[in-house]
C-alpha cells in the first residue's frame, strides 16, 4: 500500500495536458496586442511599405509569431534633385524599393540559424539584419540598375522591438509616460559628421552642388552621384562607400507597451519626433497615422512622398493606465531608457518592465562588416558540414572561405583566420565599401 506521503504526492501531480494549457494561458497573457495603421500622400510614387503580422520563427508553431513593419523610400542620386524619401523610400526610380520589399525579409530570415529558441533568435537577429541588408544590396546591384532606396525595418516580437535602418526614414518610440525616443539614426551627410568622415576616408568627396557662377547651394552631397545620404540599398552609380550596413537597435518595452511611428522623410522634414508623437496622442493606430500625415502636410505642404505607419503595442488586458507626461524630458532618458545589465539580466528585465522602463538590449551603427558580422559563431558551418558565407549563405569549401577579419585594420580579432567567413564576391564587396578597391559592379 502507498504511504500517506506518496498519496499526497500523487494527488498533487498535474496532468501534462493541464500543464501545457496553463503555459499557453500564461503566454497569451504575457503577449501584447499589436495594432497598426498606415497613411500616405504620394507626389513621386517612390515610397513603399511592408506589413506582415503573422510571421513565424518556427513554421507551424503559432506561439512563435512575430510582426514585421518596413518602410522603403527611394533615395535620389540625381545631382539636380533635392528631395529624398523611402520607408522603403526610393530614388532614381522605384526598382530598388520594390526589389527590397520583395526580398529583404527572406534574406534576413535566411541568415538566422534554424531551431533556435526565442531568446537565442532575438540575439541572432542584429547580425542577421546586417547580412540581409548587404545581401539585398549586392543582389540588386548585380542587376546593373542605378535606382536606390532607404529602408527602415522593424520586427516586433512580443515586447521586444528590433529596428534596422539605412538612410533618413525614421522610427520613434512613444513610450508610456510621455517620453519619445529615436530608434534610428539619420544617415544624411548634412547632419551626420561621423558619416562624412567615413565617406571621405573611403574615397568619396563630400560637397554642395555648384552653380555656373561657382556658388554652392543645397545640402551636402556625396560625389560622384550627388546623393545626400551616406547609406542606402542600391545606388551603384554613386560609389560603394554609400553602404547598405544598417544601424540596428533592439529594445524591450515595459508591460505598459508603447507606440511606434515609422515614417519617410516627407514626415520628418515637416515634424520633429515630439511633434509627430504629440499630434496623434489618444488616437487609435489607423487614425493616428492619418493625423501625422495630415499634420505634416499642414506644416510643409506636399513637397515629397509622405508615408507613415503607426504600430501600437498594447497590454493584453489594457489595464495599465498611461503615466502622466514628464515635466522634463532630459531627466527621463536616463530613468526610462536603461541599458541591459550583464548581471542578473532576467531578474533586472522583469523589474524594469514592472516600473515602466524601456530596456536597451542592443545598439550598433558601425559600417565595418568585421565589426558587425565578426562576433558570434566563429565556424559559420552549415548542416551539410561545409562552411557558409555569412552574407549570401552559399556553401563554401574550407579552402574557399575568407575570414571577415582578414586584412581588416578595424578588426579586434587576433586570429584573422577564424570565421565567420565570406565568399570571394562578398569579400570584394566588403573591400570596396571600405575603399580598399573599386567595385567590380558595372552600370548597364
Amino acid at each position: 500500500m502507498a504511504s500517506g506521503e506518496e498519496r499526497r504526492r500523487r494527488d498533487n501531480l498535474v496532468p501534462l495536458a493541464a500543464l501545457i494549457s496553463r503555459e499557453m494561458r500564461i503566454e497569451k497573457m504575457e503577449k501584447p496586442i499589436v495594432k497598426y495603421g498606415h497613411a500616405a500622400q504620394s507626389r513621386k510614387g517612390e515610397d513603399y511599405f511592408l506589413i506582415k503580422m503573422d510571421c513565424q520563427r518556427l513554421p507551424g508553431n503559432s506561439s512563435s509569431t512575430f510582426s514585421v513593419f518596413a518602410a522603403l523610400l527611394q533615395s535620389l542620386a540625381n545631382a539636380v534633385s533635392f528631395a529624398l524619401s523611402w520607408i522603403f523610400d526610393g530614388h532614381n526610380g522605384n526598382a530598388a524599393a520594390i526589389y527590397t520589399r520583395e526580398n529583404l525579409l527572406n534574406h534576413i530570415l535566411g541568415a538566422i540559424p534554424r531551431d533556435l529558441g526565442r531568446e537565442e533568435w532575438l540575439q541572432a537577429l542584429p547580425r542577421a539584419l546586417v547580412a540581409g541588408f548587404v545581401k539585398t544590396d549586392k543582389e540588386f546591384q548585380s542587376r546593373g540598375e542605378t535606382s536606390g532606396t532607404t529602408a527602415t525595418f522593424v520586427i516586433v516580437d512580443r515586447w521586444t522591438v528590433t529596428v534596422a535602418s539605412v538612410g533618413d526614414s525614421r522610427c520613434i518610440l512613444d513610450a508610456q509616460g510621455g517620453a519619445v525616443f529615436s530608434l534610428t539614426v539619420d544617415h544624411r551627410l548634412q547632419e551626420n559628421v561621423e558619416e562624412r568622415k567615413r565617406v571621405t576616408a573611403s574615397g568619396g568627396v563630400v560637397g554642395r552642388l555648384s552653380t555656373v557662377g561657382g556658388v554652392e547651394i543645397g545640402p551636402l552631397r556625396c560625389w560622384p552621384g550627388g546623393l545626400c545620404l551616406s547609406r542606402s540599398i542600391g545606388d551603384m552609380d554613386v560609389g560603394e562607400f554609400i553602404v547598405p550596413v544598417p544601424f540596428v537597435k533592439q529594445v524591450k518595452l515595459s508591460n505598459a507597451g508603447g507606440r511606434l511611428i515609422i515614417a519617410s522623410d516627407g514626415i520628418w522634414d515637416a515634424l520633429s519626433s515630439e511633434m509627430a508623437a504629440k499630434s496623434c496622442h489618444g488616437l487609435p493606430a489607423e487614425l493616428a497615422a492619418r493625423q501625422v500625415v495630415k499634420e505634416a502636410l499642414r506644416t510643409r505642404g506636399l513637397k515629397d512622398d509622405t508615408t507613415c505607419v503607426v504600430v501600437d503595442i498594447i497590454p493584453p488586458d489594457n489595464s495599465i493606465p498611461p503615466s502622466t507626461p514628464p515635466k522634463k524630458q532630459n531627466k527621463l532618458r536616463a530613468l526610462l531608457f536603461r541599458k541591459k545589465s550583464h548581471f542578473s539580466a532576467s531578474k533586472l528585465s522583469k523589474k524594469l518592465s514592472a516600473i515602466g522602463i524601456v530596456e536597451e538590449l542592443f545598439e550598433e551603427g558601425s559600417a565595418m562588416l568585421a565589426e558587425r558580422l565578426g562576433n558570434g559563431d566563429s565556424t559559420s558551418q552549415s548542416t551539410s558540414g561545409l562552411f557558409t558565407c555569412v552574407v549570401c549563405q552559399i556553401d563554401l569549401a574550407p579552402s574557399e572561405g575568407i575570414s571577415v577579419h582578414a586584412g581588416s585594420i578595424f578588426s579586434t580579432s587576433s586570429k584573422p583566420w577564424q570565421g565567420p567567413f565570406l565568399c570571394a564576391d562578398c569579400r570584394n564587396k566588403k573591400d570596396a565599401m571600405e575603399g580598399k578597391r573599386p567595385s567590380g559592379v558595372r552600370v548597364a
